[in-house]
């Protein structure tokens, strides 16, 4: 039929649905060829169109797409070199005005051209089609040819117009994009030249780096990813004379985590350490469609290894499987049907036909060139040539897929929409049989579904033997680009919510784009425990927030394979990532940064018992044993602590333990690496300077190491203080210094040793302001100073702070003395009305610097933690002198104490024990599970049911309200035992 004119075929134009809407739009038409003031032209129009041929063309048309009808009203000056001339030589016309549009004198003159240039090859390719004048292939092919045609115009152009403004180095009216080292590839139906009607095209941009002579000064990377957009642009905004393509540029190197230019480098080396398998399946229809055709077919040269492997590995192959889940997709996807039915993706549709012939390919074309090629109809001639399918199998596939892909052409020319779905309405289904040529309704769903049974038997012979890819209750499929629906069901029903999102998440990881998925056995390990990591975080009270915070975590990881082996191994472990991903984000995040610490947790004895001082000792001792340096030293106790801290976290998160048992063990820990790491600095303070005989220094814990009431997130309150013989002595290294310029230094050596971030992460924050005179006094306090400010200069506040002093580390002689002048400033007689006010004083400063009206703000609230720390330390300090017992450093140890030597009510003393172990208790938790202060409404359900546990009430709701209450008799209390006393 090549070679005749399209009206010589307008017997095989489909009849109008809408016959009266068909009339009144040749009515129209007749009117506006009527009113053209151009004689010849419009003698012209009026014979054409009066001609029956041409009136039945322009009749079917305008009874079924008004797309079409669109376009002839807007220009029907195009109807003679459309209908009254042969089509290809027309369309040959179209390509070269096309070509001629990168002589433009603005982008929007450009876009103009283009513009209407693909709505006359839009009209000129669907009349070619709907009267039979051309078949599928030069449909397509014409279609593909076409975004070609533009891509290549508008490149040059733009390559063009960048030499015009100077950032190209060549003459601006003859410069090409030859040469120019920038690679455009279509992918997809664009790639094989199979592009459906109303088809967006896929395409992926690559440049060769400093090959494209530019200005000195701009970088490539940047140049071509502007280019890129203002070629997206071009192709896909609509003015008011539409649009040319639609463009999707998904299909580069992990579109997520890269550029919309890639550097060829770049992608060279994703392709060969991170590619995936559905990828090799998306170049199998790779070809250069745009730019600098050389560098494009040398890249796909370079790709041939790794798109056509000789040998397929077991992963592969697994992958193949996984990608056949991936072609079920919206409506009608799990049985045939015709009212909606996906005839691209659904059951027995386009895609399992391209998916049947590419997976053969992959598995077959690494050893066979033949099948290599990159067109559907052929390949599937050359496997059933190969004898890898039935002759009578091709047939039919080519057949039905012919037959769907005509349907896909008439349901996107009806109004020039990406649809691949039937209506699901009658009247709507009758015009698109009408529009496809059948004469009645009843005969197009039979013929429609035995295509897609053919279709579809073919397809799941081929898969017959295929592993399920499958959690318990339906898919779990993650490969490509786009969402599978069975797979968000399945996710729907595992109760997560935004499934979308997490599929797009998944694929993310799957794409190497993080340290912990880059190397391919991560990969696999992964995908093994998807569907168990999957219902483990699904069994959290909140499966979307745990699933983010797992991403957090995923993310955040130096390297995956040795944790994904240890959690396919060890499938208990998942339950506990799950747990801490769905309630402790403090520790989830701690995790990410640290998850060797997961190791530990194998450990059969590390739920049962804390580690004491001893054991904690001798564990670092070990581990010291093996430095070879200072750094190293460092480095050890980093590792060491994060192992033991996570310990203790966990146990707090699995409710095992309360905070009577867990602030000794965080302030145990702490101890013991401070009495580890004092030594070792004064060491590297010697190697330089040597030491001084006589002298010795110690280290005291205040605050909550002190009181041994640490949480997770406690900093250190620590002061130094030295002694020395002589005052005058000097050290006796290279180097002399005096003592306080020498413990100077072996305090900031030790600080150093306690915060400094390695490659192991940071010990703790230090705070120094309890030292005498605060941040204005030195780093390091002779003994003497220590006690004549005691007993000269302390405020009141520095002596409640004393009473939480805890020698950790020095010389057991002045470890003594330092006891024994703690011990006499505290046994001192005071005022009471004194003391009573200054407490009340500090307190109201702390409350204006501090304001907080929210309850769970458990320190600063009033009748929260401060409340409680000030009435205990107040009365210890009024009563010391006489009650030497109630000077205990733990506040809920303190309380008892003045309990049983009657100075408060034993009803406000309960209730002051009872509100000190609530508030620690709680405070173990916030501080795995929140950063900050948690704020009224934030707590997730499953932190509710820990605090609710972590305060033994039945409910979150019944602990708001103990915790309401206990804040209002802390109060109540702290006024009538202190303001009170001020007061009188």
């Amino acid at each position: 039929m090549t070679g005749a004119r399209l009206r010589e075929h307008a017997a095989a134009m489909p009849k109008p649905y809408d016959l009266e809407r068909a009339r009144a739009e040749m009515e129209d038409l007749d009117a506006a060829i009527a009113a053209i003031e151009d004689g010849p032209t419009r003698n012209q129009l009026t014979t054409l169109v009066e001609a029956a041929d041409v009136r039945k063309i322009l009749e079917g048309v305008f009874g079924n797409s008004s797309f079409l009808t669109r376009i002839i009203r807007q220009h029907p000056d195009w109807l003679p070199r459309l209908i009254d001339a042969v089509p290809e030589t027309t369309f040959e016309t179209l390509i070269e005005h096309t070509a001629a549009s990168v002589h433009s004198t603005s982008q929007v003159e450009l876009m103009k051209r283009l513009r209407l240039a693909k709505s006359e090859a839009a009209l000129l390719i669907a009349l070619a089609d709907l009267t039979g004048c051309w078949p599928l292939e030069k449909v397509t092919h014409a279609l593909s040819d076409f975004a070609d045609a533009s891509l290549v115009a508008s490149i040059d152009w733009l390559l063009r117009d960048a030499a015009r403004r100077g950032q190209v180095l060549g003459n601006p009216e003859t410069l090409t994009a030859a040469g120019s080292g920038l690679a455009v590839l279509g992918m997809g139906k664009y790639g094989s030249r199979e592009l459906n009607y109303s088809s967006d095209i896929d395409f992926v941009v690559f440049y060769e780096p400093e090959q494209l002579p530019l200005k000195e000064g701009l970088d490539h990377g940047e140049f071509f990813v502007k280019l890129t957009r203002a070629l997206v642009k071009i192709m896909q905004d609509r003015t008011e004379d539409g649009y040319v393509f639609r463009t999707d540029l998904r299909l580069r190197p992990d579109p997520g985590g890269t550029p919309i230019a890639v550097s060829l480098p770049a992608a060279e080396h994703y392709y060969e350490s991170r590619g995936q398998n559905w990828e090799r399946a998306a170049f199998i229809k790779a070809r250069a469609v745009a730019g600098d055709f050389d560098a494009g077919t040398r890249f796909l040269q370079m790709l041939t290894p790794y798109i056509w492997r000789k040998n397929l590995d077991f992963a592969a192959i697994d992958d193949i499987h996984s990608m056949k889940r991936q072609i079920h997709a919206v409506g009608g996807h799990g049985t045939i049907a015709v009212a909606g039915h996906n005839i691209k993706l659904g059951r027995g549709g386009i895609r399992e036909i391209e998916f049947f012939v590419q997976t053969q390919q992959l598995i077959a074309g690494g050893r066979d060139y033949d099948l290599r090629g990159r067109q559907t109809c052929p390949m599937l001639d050359e496997l059933a040539e190969k004898k890898w399918i039935a002759p009578e199998a091709a047939e039919e596939m080519k057949s039905a897929y012919r037959f769907l892909r005509g349907l896909e052409h008439r349901l996107q020319m009806i109004a020039d929409e990406q649809t691949h779905s039937l209506p699901t309405g009658e009247t709507q289904l009758d015009h698109v049989a009408c529009f496809y040529g059948f004469a009645d309704r009843a005969t197009f769903p039979e013929v429609l579904t035995q295509h897609m049974r053919n279709v579809q038997g073919h397809y799941a012979r081929l898969f017959e033997t295929a592993p399920p890819l499958a959690e318990e209750s339906g898919s779990l499929v993650f490969t490509g680009t786009e969402d599978d629906p069975e797979t968000l069901e399945t996710l729907r029903g595992m109760g997560f919510v935004n499934v979308s999102e997490m599929a797009a998440t998944i694929r993310g990881w799957h794409t190497g784009r993080f340290a912990a998925t880059r190397s391919p056995r991560s990969r696999e390990l992964l995908t093994s425990l998807m569907p168990a990591l999957l219902r483990a975080l699904s069994r959290t009270a909140n499966p979307d927030t745990a699933f983010v915070r797992f991403d957090q975590f995923l993310t955040k990881l130096g390297a995956g394979v040795q944790l994904f082996s240890m959690l396919y191994s060890n499938p208990g472990l998942l339950d506990l990532l799950a747990g801490i991903c769905g309630t402790a984000p403090r520790l989830a995040s701690y995790l990410a940064q640290n998850a060797a610490v997961l190791e530990a947790v194998v450990d059969p004895d590390f739920f049962k018992v804390i580690p004491d001082a001893e054991a904690l000792r001798e564990g670092l001792d070990t581990s010291f044993s093996h430095a070879r340096d200072y750094q190293d030293i460092l480095d050890f106790a980093r590792v060491f602590a994060r192992e033991h801290r996570f310990r203790l976290g966990v146990r707090v998160l699995s409710g095992n333990t309360d905070a009577e048992e867990m602030g000794p063990a965080y302030a145990t820990l702490a101890t013991e690496l401070v009495r580890a790491l004092a030594p070792v600095a004064q060491k590297e303070v010697a190697e330089r300077f040597g030491e001084i005989e006589g002298a010795s220094f110690a280290v005291v814990a205040m605050g909550k190491l002190g009181s041994q009431e640490m949480s997770a997130s406690s900093d250190l309150d620590i002061i130094i203080i030295y002694d020395v013989d002589d005052p005058e002595a000097v050290s006796n290294g290279a180097k002399e210094v005096f003592p306080s310029q020498y413990f100077a230094r072996v305090s900031q050596q030790l600080i150093g040793a306690l915060t400094a971030p390695t490659t192991e992460g940071k010990l703790y924050e230090v705070d120094l302001r309890l030292r005498p005179s605060g941040n204005a006094g030195p780093i390091a306090t002779l003994f003497e100073s220590f006690i004549d400010y005691q007993e000269k200069e302390a405020w009141t506040w520095e002596h409640m702070a004393l009473t939480r002093a805890r020698v950790l580390t020095g010389p057991d002689a002045l470890q003594a003395k330092i006891n024994a002048a703690i011990d006499e400033t505290l046994r001192k007689p005071r005022d009471t009305g004194k003391i009573a006010a200054d407490v009340a004083d500090m307190r109201a400063r702390i409350e204006k610097e501090f304001s907080s009206k929210e309850m769970w703000d458990l320190k600063h609230v009033r009748g929260g933690l401060l409340d409680i720390e000030f009435i205990c330390q107040y009365l210890q300090l009024i009563h010391g002198h006489k009650h030497p017992e109630v000077l205990h450093r733990h506040t809920r140890t303190a309380l008892a104490r003045i309990a049983e030597a009657h100075l408060l009510p034993s009803a406000t003393a309960d209730m002051l024990v009872d509100a000190i172990s609530l508030n620690h208790n709680l405070t173990q938790v916030l501080r795995i599970c929140v950063e900050g202060a948690l704020k009224a409404g934030e707590a997730t359900p499953s932190l509710k049911t820990l605090l609710a546990r972590a305060g033994n009430a039945p409910t979150f709701e019944i602990l708001e309200a103990q915790l309401r209450e206990s804040q209002a008799n802390v109060f109540a209390a702290f006024n009538e035992i202190v303001v009170a006393a001020a007061e009188s």
